[in-house]
């Protein structure tokens, strides 16, 4: 299916190639930066660090350990770690950063939408240096109260720790809230408590009162209320991408970063609809964001100018029909 899918999207990529922008690399953090680390080819999840600016955590779509912090800088891996005490991961599809400076893993992808019955959390301190080190995990169990699904999106709330997971169908998918706490000793079930579309990832603001859900073609930014999605968001501008799979906050939520998976893949910072929080009103009563203004240069994922807009639809196009390619895929796989 990620073949498929990441040769397709390889084609779009080079059709938007004029649309590209122009976003010089190393010279401050939490800008667009590229992932030089030969060894993360699948980049799936992506997590701002709370405690050093600048690091984004990442790891593969894969069955080992492994976290990867990536300086936005130089886009080069400052610290490996190899989570302890857990089993082997299945499908690590994402990563969060809680309010008790915990890193969560989510190891809750399941391509054949709903084969296992249970998925994992882990939950490990995130490092007070910056290193190649071992780090002692915590490994909670989750099940689903209404069956078993598919996955890609794992978030905690900055604010009161709770853990959402948002579910991935072709038909749209859920909204999931964890438990108050997680429980290490029982099975925490998430129950159903909202609707969502395809989602690859999701993240929600520093602050707690904006959650961002991307998936292959688009990605809207919801207001956060009472522990639910409030109205129908706002597009939050999401950059064409091979295979687009990750999205996070920076660490003051004045951006978004939008991450794909792919050899040497890019991060993308994108400033947010909501202005990282400080939205305004213009005279006729339509929101505006003061603080994207202030940005160095366009976002990448701006409405596409003269000459562009052709670009985007093909790619859009070339996306979508491969998507329906592996939507096809998957159903003749269960027939058989």
């Amino acid at each position: 299916m990620r073949s498929a899918l990441c040769a397709l999207g390889a084609a779009a990529a080079l059709v938007l190639l004029p649309a590209a922008h122009a976003r010089a690399e190393g010279q401050e953090p939490d800008r667009d930066f590229t992932i030089r680390d030969a060894r993360i080819t699948e980049s799936s999840g992506l997590a701002a660090s709370r405690a050093h600016p600048g690091i984004y955590w990442t790891h593969n779509d894969q069955d080992a350990p492994l976290i990867y912090g990536v300086d936005s800088r130089t886009g080069e891996t400052v610290a490996t770690l190899t989570m302890r005490g857990v089993g082997t991961p299945r499908d690590m599809e994402a990563i969060s950063v809680g309010p008790d400076g915990s890193i969560y893993v989510g190891d809750i992808g399941d391509n054949l939408d709903g084969s296992w019955d249970h998925v994992w959390i882990y939950r490990f301190p995130e490092p007070k240096v910056l290193k190649d080190q071992v780090v002692a995990a915590e490994q909670y169990v989750v099940k689903y109260a209404d069956g078993a699904r598919n996955a890609e999106a794992l978030m905690v709330h900055p604010k009161t720790g709770r853990v959402y997971i948002a579910s991935k169908n072709e038909d749209g998918g859920g909204l999931y809230a964890g438990p108050e706490r997680l429980s290490r000793s029982g099975t925490n079930v998430f129950r159903r408590v909202g609707e969502v579309p395809w989602v690859t990832d999701g993240a929600f603001s520093p602050d707690g009162e904006r959650l961002v859900l991307r998936g292959y073609f688009s990605a809207r930014e919801y207001v956060w209320k009472g522990g639910r999605i409030e109205g129908e968001g706002t597009s939050a501008g999401a950059p064409f991408q091979g295979q687009a799979e990750s999205v996070t906050y920076t660490a003051d939520g004045s951006a978004l970063m939008f991450g794909s998976e792919g050899k040497e893949s890019r991060v993308l910072r994108v400033d947010p609809p909501s202005g990282g929080g400080r939205e305004t009103e213009t005279p006729d009563g339509a929101p505006a964001s003061p603080g994207a203004s202030a940005s160095p240069s366009p976002s990448p994922s701006a409405a596409p100018g003269p000459g562009e807009q052709g670009n985007v639809t093909v790619g859009f196009l070339v996306l979508a029909g491969a998507t329906l390619l592996v939507v096809a895929g998957k159903r003749l796989v269960r027939r058989r």
